[in-house]
């Protein structure tokens, strides 16, 4: 009686070999450029945070209803206001935007704070800024760049 051989023909290992080269071929360039896509969606994510901390922190002034309200209390935190939001240097607090832990860089310069995402070819293209409300009624103005994440 002949022997029963069992396992895989040579051209069986080499097709398996051969798919499967294809597919890294295709799978790699993909799993390559998510690094970018992180950042990008770290960068609306830190946008929306702005956002909604300003929202916040503008509701809580209304609460008041006092126009000489210099600061309000978030979570234990004071946030300090201008124009009933939060100033500059006060967004970060609201937000709770710590830089070691977000993996980020804050640079507050006069009305103006920059939260970049680190790690992005250029930072200067990859951030979000958030500059104080300029005057009593309106609004802070929030950004985002994305273009060199």
């Amino acid at each position: 009686m002949p022997k029963l051989q069992k396992g895989f023909t040579m051209i069986e290992l080499v097709m398996v070999i051969v798919i499967l080269g294809i597919l890294a071929a295709v799978a790699l360039p993909r799993f390559y450029d998510l690094q970018t896509d992180a950042r990008k969606a770290k960068a609306d994510g830190i946008f929306g945070t702005v956002r909604s901390a300003s929202a916040i922190s503008h509701s809580a002034y209304l609460v008041t209803g006092s126009a000489s309200t210099a600061s309000v209390t978030l979570e234990g935190q004071a946030v300090a206001l201008a124009n009933g939001y939060p100033t500059a240097a006060g967004i970060v607090v609201a937000a709770n935007l710590n830089a070691t832990n977000d993996n980020v860089t804050i640079t507050t310069t006069g009305t103006t704070t920059t939260i970049d995402v680190n790690g992005a070819t250029t930072l200067a293209t990859c951030r979000v800024s958030y500059t104080e409300a300029a005057s009593s009624g309106a609004a802070p103005t929030i950004a985002v760049a994305k273009g060199g994440c």
